[in-house]
């Protein structure tokens, strides 16, 4: 029997076989995966049950689980809006209270307009009515405290974040669970 194979993705691991990013989590279309295993670029290391493609001379299963078979350094991470969210974990620095994405904006800890700069170590996530509240001034000016400084993450740092989320494991494939929790305590 064979299943649809509609949308899958595939989980993509470095060659230690850990993710090669958690924020987002590494998935390539089940199309680019099937062309990297045929082009022996990774090793398929779990294909989906009872789901096969077909050319016009043979079957071929569908990856579910790919490893790069050079390892790939991650270096440093790009300055995001979504990743500043993601360090301060979607959450207001000024109230603590998390938000949905679209609610949220980043703040200048040292204002723009008294030459703060726009990178890691002056932004922080703020709630629209907190990031009014404090407007041009310094947290300090407007009687505001910082839930914690703004920093600059490492990927290491935003992979832990991005795990922490709320429904960070609704959108994992039952199949991708076992290579996903290796480095992690079991929940009991």
């Amino acid at each position: 029997m064979n299943a649809p194979v509609g949308n899958l993705r595939t989980l993509v691991l470095n060659a230690d076989l850990q993710p090669l990013s958690w924020a987002p989590l590494s998935v390539w279309s089940w199309q680019q995966a099937l062309v990297a295993v045929l082009q022996e670029r990774v090793i398929q290391l779990k294909a989906y049950d009872d789901v096969l493609v077909h050319s016009a001379t043979r079957p071929f299963e569908v990856p579910a689980v790919v490893a790069l078979k050079r390892y790939r350094k991650r270096k440093r991470v790009s300055f995001t809006r979504y990743h500043v969210f993601l360090r301060d974990e979607f959450t207001c620095q000024y109230c603590g209270q998390r938000f949905h994405a679209k609610d949220l904006t980043f703040d200048h800890v040292i204002p723009r307009s008294r030459l703060g700069r726009t990178r890691w170590d002056n932004i922080v996530t703020a709630c629209g009515p907190d990031n009014l509240r404090k407007g041009s001034k310094t947290p300090r000016e407007a009687g505001m405290r910082l839930l914690r400084p703004p920093f600059e993450p490492t990927p290491r740092q935003l992979d832990a974040a991005a795990r922490r989320l709320p429904g960070a494991k609704d959108d994992l494939h039952q199949t991708w669970l076992d290579f996903l929790y290796w480095g992690s305590e079991l929940e009991t």
